[in-house]
């Protein structure tokens, strides 16, 4: 082989170790990269084991000592990826974050996107800090690549190296390329959790409403339901929903902790606005915070008691009006992110519409049933009305049919008591004239069959007649004039007239009195001969129902009582009579106020006693009678008497 050939084919050596040696490090970058990509795949919602992958490629790559991944979290700068070195290095790495940006002077070199390197650390140019860190950790060069998301640093990368000397331009590209893989892993992250935020938000906001609309009468439910998503979302350590009520904070709903520590939240409420610094802090409508209850004396006690270190407070405002207001608590101290602001802020208004919302709910319920009663007692008026012409049509009937009776019923009961008489007449005609004994025999008891006949006439005639002038009590409008009476003083002498009527009748009538008057019943403008007739058809009922139940007990088991009662009910009096008779069946019950319906014996009631009662009370003096009854126990009635009436005749 010639010299040419052989140094021809030395190069082709040299050069396909070259392209070899490339091509590896370029499969190295691409699988570096690859395997990067495949963490921020499998890692939409956590950048750090991308910021992982990115250190531990960065170092091998770029042939370092070490790297570094930090990344900007508000104005701090925090460490999210290093590969180690040894122990006492790490923890000094460590230890040096998070720190504040303006304390850490690389910031400033990097802040607006140029790549920095030292290439060696002890160079007079190179800042104490980045020395004092390099000694720490044993290197004496290193890299700084800036994380930029439009135009906006968020991190950077370091890589160091043991010994001095400054990165070649395609190291200093490829880190650059690892820095753009972490800034779209931090968008990722930021995107994916900003829109996981968003849904749990909404998935909040949804089930607040869903509580709403099942609860539309109690807001206790939905206060509850606000309390336990913001803390939730919030990441709080705790929760609280407070009302504002007479001048006071009041405790409407929070997420427990400790028991002892909810006592204490429990016990601090309600708490009057003089003594709530929260009342003035958000009255203008503005959530605020409180970054460290220790540095504020009113709120450090029940902070420590509690155990947390901030708040945010959110009020609830209606109308330009503070109404309540929304407390949340976390164990660390600082300041709350802007969206958790906001957040909370919309779960107030939640609340606030929860609010009105109920109070819309309970006055349309509280119309509606007043809507309902105007509807009832109209169609009771109607009902009372239509009754009332059916009465009054009844009345003119039974007046019509009483009349028309009442005149031959007359002249029966005249000429009967007169046929009588003329049968003694005759006895005493036949007297003197002689007659054999049969046939005065048979005069005699002919006569007395005759005068018997006629007492029996008389008897029903007179009975007869009692019904006709019922009827015609009960068709008349109203007896007397109305005028202001006392109530109580009607009752007494009710009492006593039916008492004595009924001992009048049957001397071994005995029954106990009871009476239970107020005096502040007081009076009422009634027509007071027709309200007698009333309590003296009442209490005659009572007297016959304690009778007939003493005749149906064996003896000195049973002590009829009859109990007359008064109280006043403010525009109305009410009077109750009450027996311990046989009581009245449900079936009697349903027909007791119809005119005619009786069930006393043939020839002791005309059926028109209770009928008359109800029309006096309800449709002449417009007020209401009612009966409770419990059959073998006793009986009661109850009249409502309006104390002004709306008689006709009434002078003003």
């Amino acid at each position: 082989m010639t010299n040419s050939s052989h140094d021809v084919a030395v190069e082709l050596a040299a050069e396909n170790a070259r392209l070899r040696s490339e091509l590896a490090i370029a499969r190295d970058r691409q699988n570096a990269s690859a395997e990067i990509l495949r963490n921020i795949a499998a890692s939409p919602s956590d950048a750090r084991p991308v910021f992982a992958a990115i250190a531990s490629s960065s170092k091998r790559l770029l042939d370092g000592f070490s790297a570094t991944v930090l990344q900007f979290i508000g104005d701090e700068l925090h460490l999210v990826a290093y590969t180690p070195t040894s122990p006492e290095a790490d923890e000094g790495l460590k230890a040096s974050f998070p720190r504040k940006i303006a304390e850490f002077p690389t910031f400033a070199l990097v802040r607006g996107g140029e790549t920095i390197q030292f290439p060696d650390s002890e160079a007079a140019d190179v800042p104490e800090l980045n020395r004092e860190l390099a000694r720490l950790r044993g290197f004496r060069s290193v890299l700084f690549m800036p994380l930029m998301n439009r135009g906006t640093p968020v991190g950077m990368i370091s890589v160091t190296r043991a010994e001095p000397g400054a990165f070649a331009p395609d190291l200093v590209q490829l880190l650059q390329t690892f820095a753009d893989q972490a800034v779209i892993a931090i968008e990722n992250a930021r995107l994916f959790n900003a829109t996981q935020e968003a849904l749990e938000r909404q998935t909040a906001t949804a089930d607040i409403l869903k509580v709403m609309a099942a609860s539309p009468s109690d807001v206790q439910p939905v206060f509850e339901a606000i309390a336990a998503n913001a803390n939730r979302l919030i990441g709080g350590f705790s929760t609280a929903v407070l009302r504002y009520v007479d001048g006071a904070a009041h405790l409407a709903a929070f997420t427990p902790t400790d028991p002892a520590g909810d006592r204490v939240l429990q016990a601090s409420f309600p708490v009057p606005f003089a003594r709530f610094p929260p009342y003035q802090l958000v009255a203008k409508g503005t959530a605020a915070q409180l970054p460290d209850t220790e540095l504020e004396p009113a709120a450090r006690d029940i902070a420590r008691a509690r155990g947390y270190r901030s708040m945010l407070f959110a009020p609830l405002m209606s109308e330009g009006e503070a109404i309540g207001i929304i407390i949340a608590t976390r164990r660390a101290t600082g300041p709350f992110a802007e969206h958790h602001v906001h957040l909370l802020q919309t779960f107030a208004d939640q609340a606030v519409i929860a609010i009105k919302n109920v109070s819309l709910f309970n006055e349309v319920a509280s119309r509606t049933r007043e809507l309902a009663r105007s509807l009832d007692d109209l169609r009771a008026a109607q009902d009372r009305l239509v009754q009332t012409k059916k009465l009054a049509s009844l009345g003119q009937l039974t007046a019509g049919i009483a009349h028309e009776i009442k005149n031959p019923l007359n002249f029966v009961n005249n000429f009967a008591s007169l046929s009588a008489e003329l049968t003694d007449e005759l006895n005493e005609v036949l007297a003197p004239v002689d007659l054999s004994d049969d046939v005065r025999a048979e005069v005699d008891e002919l006569t007395g069959l005759l005068k018997d006949n006629l007492g029996k006439v008389v008897q029903h005639g007179r009975r007869a007649d009692s019904i006709v002038k019922n009827m015609l009590l009960h068709s008349r409008e109203g007896g007397g004039e109305h005028r202001l009476s006392e109530i109580n003083a009607v009752v007494e002498e009710s009492l006593n007239l039916a008492y004595h009527g009924a001992r009048a009748e049957k001397p071994q009538f005995d029954v106990t009195l009871e009476r239970d008057l107020d005096p502040a019943a007081g009076s009422a403008d009634v027509f007071p001969q027709e309200i007698t007739r009333v309590l003296l058809n009442l209490i005659g009922n009572g007297f016959h129902a304690v009778a007939k139940r003493k005749a149906e007990t064996a003896a000195g088991a049973y002590e009829p009582v009859v109990t007359a009662a008064t109280r006043d009910r403010g525009d109305s009096i009410e009077i109750r009579i009450r027996d311990n008779g046989t009581g009245i069946p449900d079936e009697v019950k349903e027909k007791m106020f119809n005119p005619f319906f009786t069930t006393k014996p043939a020839g002791e009631g005309t059926g028109l006693g209770l009928s008359m009662s109800h029309d006096i009370v309800v449709k002449q003096h417009g007020g209401t009678i009612e009966v409770a009854t419990e059959p073998g126990k006793f009986t009661e009635f109850t009249i409502l008497l309006p104390r002004k009436s709306s008689f006709p005749d009434r002078a003003d």
